[in-house]
């Protein structure tokens, strides 16, 4: 991991272990939103991560979609 994609993954850590559990598990997505944040991270570095992991956000409402949203290129059997 990058050391952006590091440091950009410190507040999704912090809510998955501080706020996460007072939350709830109501995600409309599949991976969870902070699931996607950290894969993406990994995956494709701070900038690029961020900017997926921003995008996947700015989708997570009552009047976004919902189902099974991978991160790009973790999932070659989507695409078809």
């Amino acid at each position: 991991m990058t050391p952006l994609a590091r440091l950009l993954s410190l507040p999704v850590r912090a809510y998955r272990l501080i706020l996460s559990p007072w939350v709830g598990h109501g995600c409309r997505f599949q991976p969870t939103c902070s699931a996607y944040a950290l894969e993406a991270l990994e995956r494709h570095g701070g900038i690029k991560g961020g900017y997926l992991t921003i995008h996947r956000l700015c989708r997570c409402h009552p009047w976004g979609g919902h189902g099974y949203d991978p991160v790009p290129g973790s999932d070659p059997d989507h695409g078809k």
